[in-house]
């Protein structure tokens, strides 16, 4: 029995983030018998339960500010080498998720390989790219990603363009690196156009379906929402921007608000967040085209599902989207007018080309994205 250890994410049953859906998908459609997982939870205690066949293990950390996911994840890599030791497991794999703990990672990993255990890690995005941080904050993430590169067995990047990255930026450290890729669920939302959540929502929100572009992601300012709301706000659609996102208390609302006057244009809709997941992909489905403005980060899981779901997708010309969608969508700029313009334009294209668009962003889906195809390579990859 090969023993694998997740560490990294919240843990699971999955709420909403990215790492908590691929735990949640790795486990529920876990094919081989030979694997056995164990998977930290962050919690306020440190009860053990079973989920998706799956051995979960609470990991009780202190609330003590942006230090608390550090905290968690040494936490549960100690609590990981107390537990192979307690039961004796030869050959076990440590899967950590992000580089949050490179400068703790050497200490550990002369342990670890004293007891044969390999350390894979997922080096996610760009982290140290993100607006959101400090300066300082963002220093540490570099660092933490080169301690992280150093010390591990292997990286699993879920983006060719992050480990064409990892393999120039880090060659000092000769990196083995593998691309496994993020999956996407495929299937067509269970809500019928008739469904009475749906029609409430649509009501609620004054919007009509396939009258709207839409946008889903986190509000931060490197997914560019400053390009994507001046752009639409310059152009000639009578159609509605909807942004399904949480602003609450946002000091980048507040920002966006006094640049761009969008509470000026009664096209700009911020809506909330949606936590019903099929009533968020009926959503998607009956857009008239998806907004992606995201330049940070691998393989984005909102792209995957706008691609799954969505026909006309308008997503940022970076080598991270043009790897995902390739021929599936149509790009835009950051030049004045680039966007806009797209906008005008695609206000007069036939459904034909739209539909065509759709199939295309489709075939990527089902060629390289599907969960079967990720959970076997991650199985096949881990009983290697």
């Amino acid at each position: 029995m090969k023993n694998v250890f997740i560490i990294g994410s919240k843990g699971i049953p999955s709420n909403y983030g990215g790492f908590e859906t691929f735990v949640e998908k790795l486990t529920e459609q876990q094919k081989s018998k030979k694997i056995k997982y164990h998977v930290s939870c962050l919690s306020n205690n440190n009860a053990e339960f079973e989920h998706n066949g799956a051995r979960c293990f609470n990991v009780k950390v202190p609330n003590i500010g942006p230090a608390k996911a550090i905290y968690y994840d040494v936490k549960a890599l100690q609590e990981c080498i107390k537990y192979i030791k307690k039961y004796d497991l030869k050959d076990s794999i440590i899967y950590i998720l992000a580089c949050r703990i490179g400068p703790f990672l050497g200490h550990y990993q002369k342990i670890l390989n004293k007891m044969n255990v390999q350390v894979y890690v997922n080096p996610d995005g760009h982290e140290w790219k993100r607006a959101k941080w400090s300066a300082p904050v963002r220093a540490y993430w570099k660092y933490s990603e080169r301690l992280m590169v150093k010390h591990a067995d292997l990286l699993i990047c879920d983006s060719k363009n992050i480990e064409k990255y990892i393999q120039e930026d880090y060659k000092q450290y000769s990196p083995k690196t593998i691309f496994i890729a993020y999956g996407a669920d495929s299937e067509k939302s269970k809500l019928a156009d008739n469904d009475e959540s749906l029609i409430s929502w649509y009501k609620e929100k004054n919007v009509n379906p396939n009258e709207y572009y839409l946008v889903v992601g986190r509000f931060v300012p490197e997914n560019n929402y400053q390009v994507m709301i001046t752009e639409f706000m310059k152009s000639n659609t009578q159609k509605d921007f909807v942004l399904i996102t949480n602003v609450e208390k946002n000091k980048f609302y507040e920002e966006l608000k006094q640049k761009t006057n969008f509470d000026k244009d009664s096209r700009i809709k911020f809506v909330g967040t949606v936590y019903n997941q099929e009533l968020l992909k009926k959503i998607r489905e009956n857009a008239y085209g998806y907004f992606h403005g995201h330049e940070v980060g691998g393989t984005n899981p909102s792209l995957l599902e706008a691609l799954a779901t969505t026909n006309l997708n308008l997503l940022l010309d970076v080598g991270f989207n043009k790897e995902v969608a390739e021929d599936g969508a149509v790009y835009f700029n950051k030049e004045e007018g680039n966007l806009s313009n797209l906008i005008n334009k695609l206000e007069v294209i036939s459904q034909e080309e739209i539909k065509l668009l759709g199939i295309e962003a489709k075939k990527r889906i089902q060629e390289a994205y599907t969960w079967d195809k990720i959970v076997f390579k991650y199985e096949s990859l881990f009983l290697k």
